[in-house]
């Protein structure tokens, strides 16, 4: 009889643990179908996300050279000082300066603008760097503001050369060898998919330097920045919470239960009458003062 009931209570903890596994396995698909869906929307709709020209900011960049010259410090202020009256909700004042090992390459960057779509730093070195840069899922535009840029690639015998006033554009799903040979900044536009690039930023701090303070204060800022510009609409939580009906009804279900039915405009309604808005700008603060 005791052998009898050791068997039921056995059979019943596998049959528990079965279930649960298969709802997890069913949230984790649930999980992957929606981030499917929101990377294949963001890829074929990239261009209603950009809010920066590249016209404007080449023309931008020589003005502040034509203006400054070889005061650098200036030439960057003019350049956030513009850009802060086009677009001001989307624009980091904080001049926070960070070490940027990426590719072998190491230097300093200031983060403007950190976005999924977008990105704008100001990158460079008073001393000379090289490396790899990198094979990314953006196109990448240097608009040099001093100094001088080389880049290499494999069968040219020359140089590419890119001074003070120019624009090294480097293709998405392209690679280059380049190198600043001495002081050199530049107004750094990435535009496309940006979150595939942040492995690429994070993998010479986490095989080689070992720099953990610095790679948190480069996650902690641009975190910050890509969650503030999430609520300032570049991604509307209303489209979000509209799009997960496409996959399915059992994680659909879970929004409506944890976040309420409510959508109007950019505005998600949550329990107790908090907005999307409010519950993330709460996070980000937590996430800027931790």
């Amino acid at each position: 009889m005791a052998k009898n009931k050791s068997k039921s209570k056995s059979s019943a903890a596998t049959a528990s643990q079965g279930s649960g596994l298969n709802k997890l396995l069913l949230v984790l698909g649930l999980l992957t179908a929606l981030l499917s869906s929101v990377i294949y929307f963001v890829e074929q709709n990239l261009n209603q996300f950009y809010i920066f020209d590249l016209k404007h900011l080449d023309d931008l960049s020589k003005r502040a050279i034509a203006k400054h010259g070889e005061d650098t410090r200036s030439v960057v202020q003019y350049i956030v000082t513009e850009l802060n009256e086009k677009v001001p909700e989307h624009i980091n004042l904080k001049e926070e300066w960070v070490f940027n090992n990426a590719g072998g390459a190491m230097g300093a960057m200031y983060i403007i603008h950190a976005s999924v779509t977008e990105y704008l730093i100001i990158f460079g070195t008073a001393i000379g760097t090289e490396g790899h840069t990198g094979r990314h899922t953006a196109d990448d535009y240097f608009h040099i503001l001093s100094g001088t840029q080389l880049a290499y690639v494999p069968g040219e015998y020359e140089p590419e050369v890119y001074p003070a006033g120019s624009i090294h554009h480097l293709r998405r799903g392209d690679v280059k060898q380049y190198k600043m040979p001495e002081g050199c900044f530049a107004l750094e536009y990435a535009r496309g998919w940006i979150p595939p690039m942040l492995f690429f930023g994070f993998a010479d701090g986490l095989s080689s330097t070992l720099d953990f303070p610095t790679l948190w204060d480069t996650t902690r800022i641009t975190g910050r920045e890509m969650i503030n510009n999430l609520i300032k609409g570049k991604l509307p939580t209303a489209w979000l919470s509209v799009h997960l009906k496409n996959v399915g009804t059992g994680l659909e279900r879970l929004w409506r239960d944890d976040c309420g039915q409510t959508v109007n405009s950019d505005r998600v309604k949550l329990k107790e009458g908090i907005t999307m808005e409010v519950a993330l700008e709460k996070a980000v603060v937590n996430w800027d003062t931790n």
